[in-house]
């Protein structure tokens, strides 16, 4: 990896089951990254008991999508948390962003404070065949709600891996659930990653295959 007087920021993006959670967690160990996912934000934000964490907690049951202004306040707040940190280098992303609308304020914000310079956007890509087998696999645990993927050595565990907890499937992973998350990306995400693709950004790396080969690829890529 080469040397950079820049933050070096990571978005991911891809279909759900695409593993792409994986890829942020192995990438930000690998360079000392801090993380932002939107999901865990939400689920944060959402266990205190005031207006917006009752609204976040009722929108989040309902399966519906947490609007701009709400998540984008919930990641400014991350990069104001962690920025001043000793050592930071940078930043990996998952789950944002979710609209093009997004795209379009996270490069802003971006610039806003300094990080544009070394930003890499990977496309974990995935077929929707293989994301539906995924979703339809995949479990969650009973405690910390942590997803485990069905991919590679998560395939055989039966424990949480950061908790212990209990693994269970999840009631809404169903073979139409999984239609309606591809129909969404298809909507949303396909004009973001267009976008990317326009301006010069986008690093596609295929995500059907081990998990470690496919960070070797990302990793690749990167450089």
């Amino acid at each position: 990896m080469k040397n950079f007087n820049e933050p070096l920021i990571i978005i991911l993006l891809g279909k759900s089951g695409s593993g792409k959670g994986t890829q942020a967690e192995l990438l930000g160990d690998k360079f000392g990254l801090e993380y932002i996912g939107s999901g865990d934000l939400l689920r944060v934000r959402s266990k205190k008991e005031d207006f917006i964490g009752k609204r976040i907690a009722d929108i989040l049951a309902k399966g519906e999508l947490i609007p701009t202004p709400a998540i984008l306040k919930l990641w400014l707040d991350r990069v104001e948390e962690i920025k001043n940190k000793d050592g930071f280098k940078g930043v990996v992303m998952d789950g944002n962003p979710r609209k093009i609308l997004e795209a379009y304020l996270i490069d802003e914000a971006l610039e806003w404070y300094g990080w544009n310079k070394n930003v890499k956007v990977i496309l974990v890509d995935i077929s929707d065949k293989e994301a539906i087998w995924r979703l339809t696999k995949r479990r969650v645990c009973v405690a910390c709600k942590e997803i485990i993927p069905f991919a590679g050595k998560f395939k055989d565990i039966e424990k949480c891996p950061k908790c212990g907890g209990e693994l269970i499937q999840r009631n809404d992973d169903t073979v139409e659930s999984a239609k309606n998350r591809l129909a969404w990306f298809k909507k949303d995400v396909q004009p973001i990653i267009n976008y990317y693709r326009k301006t010069g950004r986008l690093i596609r790396v295929n995500g059907e295959g081990l998990i470690e080969d496919i960070f070797k690829n990302i990793l690749e890529a990167i450089n």
